[in-house]
């Protein structure tokens, strides 16, 4: 923050999807001017007249410099970015000092790898916000988001789906989980959401529900041990559609720390294929 008080720029450091463009409507709905750092491989192609700068992963000095010569103090992080092949990364003379230990610490799991490039930020002074901050409107709700209400067997599914996701969270492996009846469907890893919901589509009928006579649940929390600074669960259009070729009843997420991306037409949808988005409220 300058001496004026002015915090300067908001920085986005940005992937790909719907989630960075809402956090620029939203700073700039709050007056507040924003540099976007374009991750190069991942450019939103949405924002790609914005005004900001294309950024290699490994380019840890350019960004630096690049921000500090905007004046931003407060970085956000908004986006889908992949886990980068570490053996052909374009580094810059900060990146390269930094590569073997981030090569080391990312053995551990993508929070793991996340926590030291925040750290090394955090370093420089600037202060890492949520997506929320400027998009608290995506926040989910406590309850019923779209579709009908689950139903008892779904709420069964939806706990054990919680206490499973819980556990592969604090191993960093995950945020998702799918069950039905009981049974442990899938559990999410570096494939993503959306192709662990597609793995599920391939599953015998016996184990799941199907299209038009749903059973079974996704369930996506926050890893225990992460910082909810960044990489908060994220479920949008893609996610229900996904969810309903699956076969399932519907999704859980945890109320007030997932992002629920254009819940219009998850209303739209859920109502129309029967499928539920909820929110997962009370202690964790």
């Amino acid at each position: 923050m300058t001496a004026s008080g002015d915090p300067g720029p908001l920085a986005l450091i940005a992937g790909r999807g719907d989630l960075p463009v809402h956090v620029v409507e939203g700073a700039r709905a709050a007056g507040r001017d924003v540099f976007v750092a374009r991750l190069k491989g991942f450019e939103e192609p949405r924002l790609a007249d914005h005004r900001g700068a294309s950024i290699g992963i490994g380019e840890l000095g350019k960004l630096i410099k690049a921000l500090k010569a905007e004046g931003c103090r407060d970085i956000v992080f908004a986006g889908h970015v992949s886990r980068p092949d570490f053996s052909a990364l374009s580094v810059d003379l900060r990146g390269a000092r930094l590569l073997p230990k981030a090569i080391k610490v990312a053995r551990n799991g993508d929070d793991a790898l996340l926590r030291l490039i925040l750290s090394e930020l955090e370093a420089e002074g600037f202060r890492i916000l949520g997506a929320e901050t400027f998009a608290e409107n995506l926040l989910a709700p406590d309850g019923q988001i779209a579709g009908p209400r689950p139903s008892p067997a779904a709420l069964e599914d939806v706990a054990r789906a919680q206490e499973v996701a819980r556990v592969i969270g604090e191993l960093d492996i995950g945020q998702g989980c799918v069950v039905c009846d009981g049974l442990v469907l899938a559990v999410e890893a570096q494939e993503g959401t959306d192709a662990m919901l597609a793995r599920c589509a391939d599953l015998p009928s016996p184990l799941k529900g199907r299209p038009g006579a749903p059973r079974g649940v996704l369930v996506k929390v926050p890893k225990p041990i992460q910082t909810r600074k960044i990489d908060l669960p994220t479920i949008g259009l893609a996610t229900l559609e996904g969810v309903q070729k699956a076969g399932l009843a519907g999704i859980a997420v945890r109320a007030g720390a997932a992002l629920v991306i254009d819940r219009p037409a998850l209303e739209a949808f859920g109502a129309k294929e029967g499928v539920f988005v909820w929110g997962l409220g009370g202690p964790e």
